[in-house]
């Protein structure tokens, strides 16, 4: 029988080797689809381009194409809709992608379908002198802002009082244009709702402060169905805005995961969502019982892979291929080698030069030394921390470190082994 061709967006070793763990790889053939240094490069995402290198790429291919997969965020996310649909291939609907991609757009739809667990919010253009104003009146503070287009916090930030909000709009302004563009013209392959019409890529969105025990829900929608496979805890760093670590299992109690997993289904169901996955964030606020809907991402999440072949045995991988291929998913639980796993974020506050980052060699005694261990360093020698791409607005990520074991205190006492033998020497800009 001839092996599949699947096509990845992105593909790197990480994510190859875990592609290659999933059941049934043995009769697929994984093709990377752009390079991470393709599309990292083209840091303003001029979108036409990234669709007609990979339209002419897979046009060019010999072989059957039999499915797309990807795990990464924007413009890809909405891209490997356009392409499906081009090719024949299963996916969600671009108009259903875009209706959580685009947060104002996802919120008034989270509104209509669970309103009880959806905060206030508004929709504002960033040059409005104004916006402020209306903002006071029809959110309150303290709330948050961020594109209506963003990622992983970038351009999110707190506003307690006017000059946290003058202050962000310096920084708002100089860098919204990044999306702008770009998200405008996959936005313009769809006939839009009125009420979204006149707020693309440049527009911001306010929302109340929500808080609580924050977690991911991974969770798929097959023929109209939508299960949910994993609920992976986010753990906030001491600043309360930077992500400390994801853990796997949750241990938020189950009565309140049933309530988000309902919450989810009503959600995803309701907006059309269908053969493809998702992750959908949500807080638990126990004093209250109040469950809050906090976003959709319109793909499995990259940074929960290894927790699930930890402590399953398999990655979130396969549900995507599956999918891919066409498939139900049958996603199996308790398979792995640990019974918990953890995505640990090193950060430090402020910019600084970095003057020396832990070698190979040190790396790699210190996965030998903690089976199961995984250190990603992200900081380079010579840099400047304010040169990463895509970190949130509090903090810079040093390095990602993925960690197994018994339960949560052997997770944490492998994770701070680790950290304090991961020597870097980051030195003031100024000095």
């Amino acid at each position: 029988m001839a092996r599949k061709n699947i096509f990845v967006f992105g593909l790197n070793d990480f994510n190859l080797d875990m592609l290659r763990q999933v059941r049934g790889a043995d009769s697929i053939q994984f093709h990377r689809l752009l390079s991470r240094d393709e599309l990292v490069e083209r840091s303003h995402y001029p979108v036409r381009e990234i669709l007609d290198d990979a339209r002419r790429r897979l046009n060019e291919f010999q072989g059957s194409i039999d499915g797309l997969v990807h795990y990464i965020d924007f413009p890809v996310s909405t891209i490997v809709p356009i392409l499906a649909r081009e090719f024949d291939l299963p996916s969600a609907s671009l108009r259903a992608v875009l209706t959580c991609e685009h947060k104002y757009w996802s919120r008034l739809e989270q509104a209509r379908l669970v309103p009880e667990n959806t905060p206030a919010f508004a929709a504002f253009d960033p040059f409005d002198e104004n916006a402020l104003e209306r903002l006071e009146r029809e959110v309150g503070y303290p709330f948050w802002i961020k594109p209506v287009k963003s990622f992983s916090s970038y351009l999110g930030f707190r506003i307690n009082e006017a000059a946290d909000f003058h202050a962000a709009m310096e920084r708002m302004r100089a860098e919204i244009g990044r999306f702008q563009e770009p998200f405008d013209f996959i936005l313009h392959q769809i006939n839009l709702p009125e009420q979204i019409a006149g707020i693309g890529g440049g527009h911001c969105i306010a929302e109340s402060i929500i808080g609580g025990r924050q977690c991911t829900l991974e969770g798929f929608a097959w023929n109209g169905e939508v299960e949910i496979y994993g609920v992976v805890d986010s753990i906030r760093h001491a600043n309360r805005s930077s992500f400390g670590r994801y853990q796997y299992p949750s241990t938020v109690p189950l009565r309140a995961q049933e309530q988000m997993k309902t919450v989810a289904k009503r959600f995803m169901e309701g907006i059309g969502w269908n053969n493809a996955p998702f992750n959908i964030e949500f807080f638990w606020d126990r004093k209250r019982n109040q469950i809050w809907l906090l976003e959709v991402n319109t793909r499995i999440s990259e940074s929960h892979t290894d927790l699930f072949e930890k402590v399953d045995g398999t990655s979130n991988h396969e549900v995507a291929v599956d999918l891919a291929l066409g498939r139900r998913p049958d996603f199996r639980k308790g398979q792995g080698d640990f019974n918990m796993a953890g995505k640990f974020f090193l950060r430090t506050y402020g910019d600084s030069k970095v003057r020396r980052v832990p070698d190979q060699a040190t790396v790699q005694r210190l996965e030998n030394e903690v089976p199961g261990t995984k250190i990603q360093i992200l900081a380079e020698t010579g840099s400047d921390l304010s040169d990463m791409m895509d970190q949130d607005s509090y903090t810079f990520c040093l390095a990602q470190l993925f960690v197994g074991g018994r339960n949560q205190d052997d997770l944490l006492e492998k994770y701070r082994y680790i950290r304090d033998r991961l020597d870097f020497e980051l030195t003031d800009r100024a000095a």
